[in-house]
């Protein structure tokens, strides 16, 4: 007779051994498992209805500020409590039930839309409405994003990991195609408007919501710890420390996705102040950055070995920073959107490899607290909105997209440096490079 303690040492020495299958893997083979397919699911109509209010939170900030320092405001609001937050959600996510921190931090989401949609419904929504809603989602997504990845690791295992990551984010980034663009269109409409967005992202919220019930419980972690979330925390930060090529991953995707991928927040501004394309133009912008995404994520799914996931997250993190400069460099509406395209594509590949590498090169007992730590980078994200907002308000859109452009292809021509130095010391087996 097996003990819990037995099956968790054969899940670790399981976890340790190369895989035995080929690099290559068929596109959607994480959703051969059922169980996986179901959160999978689910979290395909929670992002849709986070891109339908993403679309109208920028638009609502946009018309209540008329300013690239709003909108910054905006994901300030959103950054501060995901950083004080995700410390904790990454430690829950490796102690209790996945399935019900999901669930609760559904509930939290589709509430707070319901409120901004009431308040933009009935003429009483202000500003400081949309920042405390704000603040409610980043604590929501602080306990989703890593109970969501823990849960993912645990339901495929090592082998199909990358193609399982993969998938979630073409999952996201397919909703990014339809959501943003069905919002612009929504937001024009004279009956539906701001609060037909929001009224729908509501309920959109509560079906995923049941679409969560059935999932198992999961298996925690580690049961019975009796260590504060502090310590757990801590814990995590000392095996980044240890694992010196996970932590340098980790310092990359910070710099990159907290200086670079807020050009995202001032694309309201870029459909109004430059091209004059009104909220259908700003929606065919958010679409057009998640149809390069989806194009990419769909090319990746197949390719898991190390030596292409570290070439894809190398290659697309430089062309990031470099369809960032494009976008400023845009001299029509038509070029800037081949130029988001661009950017939409080269950022999800980097993305997803980086968690990739990040998770596959570590323990599962460790996944949640290190999902924590690369969502820190989109709390700085939040956070850098702001002075952006305000740098771009005093010198214009154009060169502060040229400065971030910048800043993202320096920060990973020194990872390129940094790892040759690190090399694969201490990396698991089967996933070095």
């Amino acid at each position: 007779m097996t003990t819990a303690a037995d099956d968790r040492d054969a899940d670790d020495a399981a976890a340790s051994r190369p895989p035995a299958s080929p690099a290559r893997t068929t596109t959607f083979a994480s959703l051969s498992n059922p169980t996986y397919r179901l959160l999978f699911v689910s979290g395909l109509v929670t992002f849709l209805a986070v891109q339908g209010q993403f679309v109208a939170r920028g638009w609502l900030a946009n018309e209540l500020t008329g300013t690239n320092t709003g909108l910054g405001g905006v994901y300030m609001a959103f950054g501060v409590p995901m950083l004080l937050a995700t410390p904790f959600g990454g430690v829950l996510a490796d102690r209790l039930s996945k399935r019900n921190i999901l669930l609760g931090a559904q509930i939290a989401l589709g509430a707070s839309s319901l409120w901004i949609g009431l308040g933009v419904y009935f003429g009483f929504v202000e500003y400081w409405m949309l920042l405390v809603a704000s603040a409610i989602e980043a604590v929501s997504f602080s306990f989703f994003a890593p109970a969501r990845m823990a849960m993912t690791g645990e339901l495929v295992g090592r082998e199909l990991l990358t193609n399982a990551i993969v998938l979630g984010q073409m999952s996201m980034n397919s909703t990014r195609v339809v959501g943003p663009a069905l919002a612009g269109v929504g937001i024009g409409i004279a009956w539906f408007g701001l609060a037909g967005v929001y009224f729908a992202s509501s309920a959109i919220s509560f079906v995923a919501c049941a679409l969560l019930l059935p999932l198992p419980a999961a298996r925690r972690s580690r049961p019975g710890t009796s260590r504060s979330p502090a310590r757990e925390f801590v814990d995590g930060l000392r095996y980044v420390r240890a694992e010196r090529e996970v932590g340098l991953l980790l310092l990359t995707s910070f710099v990159v996705v907290m200086v670079a991928f807020p050009y995202v927040a001032f694309l309201p501004r870029v459909a109004t102040e430059l091209f004059d394309v009104g909220p259908a133009g700003f929606g065919t912008m958010s679409a057009a950055s998640a149809v390069g995404a989806v194009a990419v994520s769909w090319y990746i799914a197949r390719r898991s070995s190390p030596a292409e996931t570290r070439r894809i997250q190398v290659v697309s993190g430089f062309s990031f920073g470099v369809g960032v400069l494009l976008i400023a460099a845009s001299p029509t509406y038509a070029v800037v959107l081949v130029a988001i395209l661009a950017a939409g594509a080269a950022g999800a590949g980097f993305q997803s490899m980086n968690n990739s590498l990040v998770l596959g090169l570590s323990d599962f007992e460790y996944h949640g607290r290190l999902q924590s730590l690369m969502m820190l980078s989109f709390s700085g994200f939040g956070m850098a909105a702001l002075p952006l907002g305000a740098l771009a308000d005093r010198i214009g859109l154009r060169p502060t997209f040229v400065i971030m452009g910048t800043i993202a292809i320096a920060a990973v021509a020194t990872y390129v440096t940094a790892s040759r130095r690190v090399g694969p010391g201490g990396a698991r087996q089967g996933f070095a490079a």
